[in-house]
């Protein structure tokens, strides 16, 4: 490739410049921020907070630990960890400041506003020292990153020696007669939704095929134990709808 050719990425099927799929993404969740949340619970049946459980479960997290939330959006997760260490501090880290706006209200409701700090910023490039977070995280947020192999390399640096990576995708199905039923639920149900939802069909067409677009389990393993994390091991959740991946800078 000469310096003259444009590197190229997806969003979701469609195939861009790398430099447009940030500013893509962004509309996207500008557009769904308000309606995040109630779709994540009619998309999934309400399993989707299931899922956040077993993260933390896996996850057991430590009263004092610092958590660094990447595409953290309306704190889900932040929450989650808070209440299970104790005591603690959480950064929620999104590219999308109208996520944030509506995490923020949350956390106001919740009682939690003194533990969390809220930052726009981007997973590629974090606005944060070498060796700053005990815990990084990230869910379902990591196959928007125009390059995910960037952002691991990112959640090593930030990470202090001994510190812990989880991350929750959603994932590949290993019996192709369950994908394919679970394709078909995805293709022609989930968009419907966020068209009566969110009145927004288009950006629910990508986030599904932006889903069979990412790597499955053990592809993204390797990525992970490529950006310098030991001890990997990932979970299914759900026959694999969707995978915990867990790593450890030692």
């Amino acid at each position: 490739m000469t310096d003259d050719e444009q590197k190229t990425t997806h969003f979701g099927y469609q195939t861009v410049p790398e430099e447009e799929k940030a500013g893509r993404v962004q509309g996207v969740f500008n557009s769904v921020a308000a309606r995040y949340d109630v779709m994540n619970d009619v998309m999934s049946m309400g399993i989707h907070r299931i899922w956040k459980d077993a993260m933390m479960d896996w996850l057991a997290p430590r009263p004092g630990q610092q958590l660094l939330d990447v595409a953290g959006g309306t704190g889900d997760i932040a929450f989650r960890f808070l209440k299970r260490a104790g005591r603690g501090h959480a950064t929620v880290l999104d590219l999308t400041e109208p996520m944030l706006v509506e995490g923020r209200k949350r956390a106001e409701a919740e009682q939690l506003a003194a533990s969390l700090d809220w930052v726009v910023g981007d997973a590629m490039a974090l606005p944060f020292e070498d060796n700053s977070f005990d815990v990084y995280t990230i869910s379902f947020g990591i196959r928007n990153v125009t390059r995910p192999d960037q952002a691991l390399r990112e959640a090593f640096r930030v990470l202090r020696p001994g510190g812990r990576l989880m991350v929750l995708e959603f994932s590949q199905i290993p019996n192709p007669g369950l994908q394919w039923a679970y394709d078909r639920y995805s293709f022609n149900v989930i968009p419907e939704m966020g068209k009566l939802i969110a009145n927004d069909r288009e950006s629910y067409q990508y986030l599904v095929e932006s889903i069979r677009r990412f790597p499955d389990q053990e592809t993204f393993l390797q990525m992970i134990r490529d950006a310098g994390f030991e001890q990997a091991k990932y979970r299914n959740l759900t026959m694999g709808v969707a995978c915990l991946h867990s790593g450890w800078k030692l």
